[in-house]
């Protein structure tokens, strides 16, 4: 197991890492408001030097990057969130949606270079990069982050898979970024044309789903790779280290699990999606959800970094789907929930009855105290669709983040 570390930072005291963060927070907030014409509306009722902990930080808006499409056409170009006027910006990238994306000056501003480290990465190393270098922002933020850690970096992108295992037959790369399944690819280009590009030893990964049998795919052919979880907008959010217990979360944001369609913050454990209030000054995103689900690790990892731990991806947030015509949201089923104390946790389960959609609201929480009828009432007014509602025992509905669950064949 790797013993050192990419900086001290990863190995401090969780409360001094906490307290760090709770000191920046009220910084943030104020820079936000003041510097972003975006945050200035959002947060033109919030008293920055109030929001110095996690409950106070539970009561500001969500900003959901699935609204971006739409704020960004009203308030070209970043909707107003950049607190860094576009003039003084180092690149404008443009990720599917359209949804545009800055970067601003300095080095390794995606803060990833601990997420290579972590991978193993040194000084030296050629990494052979095959993130898109092409309006999106993927192999830039890899790029600076591969630098960060002192490395020499081939541009690859994506494509051209021929030229590719050219350039890794001559170049010899010691690792690779970019998806598993790319990598996989020119392992099989490389067996195709006998080419020998076994000089790749290490991969960081991200941009999709690395299953076990995929990993102990690479393993046999003496490649040890890790994950990462990043975005455009946020940087580095988590990475694995070798210890392949989780990810953990990058230093420089706070990260909250909330339940889908809401701002609240559940339990440890429990599954949510994934919110970040980021301590970037040129965007500063104050919980921005980013529509993955995730969960809280119990404990820390034993490679020896303090931070939080997720449980990696785990599906998404947004589930909103449409029944009889009409569209349902995750946060209509928070309204109902809202609305009667009774409900503890709800989940909305959606199947096909002889041609006909049929809605039931499963609930747990004081069956005792609960109004059946006035629940369904409920249900009927925020959705504007009649449905039944069900009692769970408590503990009873899956931990899997879903609040509307969609179990009608639409193949």
């Amino acid at each position: 197991m790797l013993t050192t570390y990419y900086d001290a930072r990863e190995t401090r005291k969780p409360a001094d890492r906490e307290a760090g963060l709770m000191a920046a927070l009220p910084r943030i907030v104020h820079h936000a408001k003041t510097k972003s014409p975006g945050y200035g509306r959002i947060l033109a009722d919030i008293d920055p030097q109030v929001i110095s902990t996690r409950a106070a930080l539970a009561t500001l808006p969500v900003t959901r990057k699935s609204d971006l499409i739409d704020a960004q056409a009203k308030d070209a170009p970043l909707a107003g969130l950049n607190a860094t006027p576009v003039p003084a910006l180092a690149r404008m990238f443009q990720s599917p949606g359209p949804i545009y994306d800055p970067q601003g000056k300095g080095d390794d501003w995606w803060r990833m270079g601990r997420a290579f480290f972590a991978a193993g990465f040194r000084p030296g190393d050629i990494v052979h990069n095959c993130l898109s270098y092409h309006l999106t922002p993927g192999g830039f933020i890899f790029d600076s982050g591969a630098r960060a850690c002192g490395c020499v970096v081939v541009p690859a992108g994506v494509g051209q898979s021929e030229a590719q295992v050219k350039a890794i037959s001559d170049l010899k790369p010691a690792g690779y970024s970019g998806t598993p399944s790319f990598l996989k690819i020119l392992i099989e280009k490389a067996e195709e044309l006998g080419a020998d590009i076994s000089s790749i030893k290490r991969a960081l990964v991200s941009g999709e789903a690395l299953p076990p049998a995929l990993r102990d795919w690479f393993a046999e052919r003496d490649i040890a790779m890790l994950q990462c979880y990043a975005s455009a907008d946020l940087g580095l959010i988590a990475y694995e280290s070798d210890a392949k217990d989780g990810m953990i979360v990058a230093e420089d944001i706070i990260l909250e699990i909330v339940r889908p369609g809401t701002g609240e913050p559940v339990a440890d454990g429990e599954v949510g999606e994934v919110v970040v209030t980021t301590l970037n000054m040129d965007y500063p995103l104050i919980r921005f959800a980013t529509g993955d689900l995730s969960a809280i690790a119990a404990g820390q990892s034993p490679c020896g970094r303090t931070n939080d731990r997720i449980k990696g991806w785990m599906g998404r947030a947004d589930q909103t789907t449409k029944i009889k015509g009409m569209f349902v949201h995750p946060q209509q089923v928070a309204e109902i929930v809202k609305r009667h104390a009774a409900i503890s946790k709800a989940r909305l389960v959606v199947t096909r009855e002889n041609d006909n959609d049929v809605m039931t609201l499963l609930c747990e929480g004081d069956q005792a105290a609960a109004d059946m009828n006035a629940i369904a009432e409920t249900m009927a007014g925020v959705c504007k669709l009649r449905g039944v509602v069900g009692w769970n025992p408590d503990g009873s509905l899956p931990n899997d983040g879903k609040v509307i669950d969609d179990r009608r064949d639409h193949s």
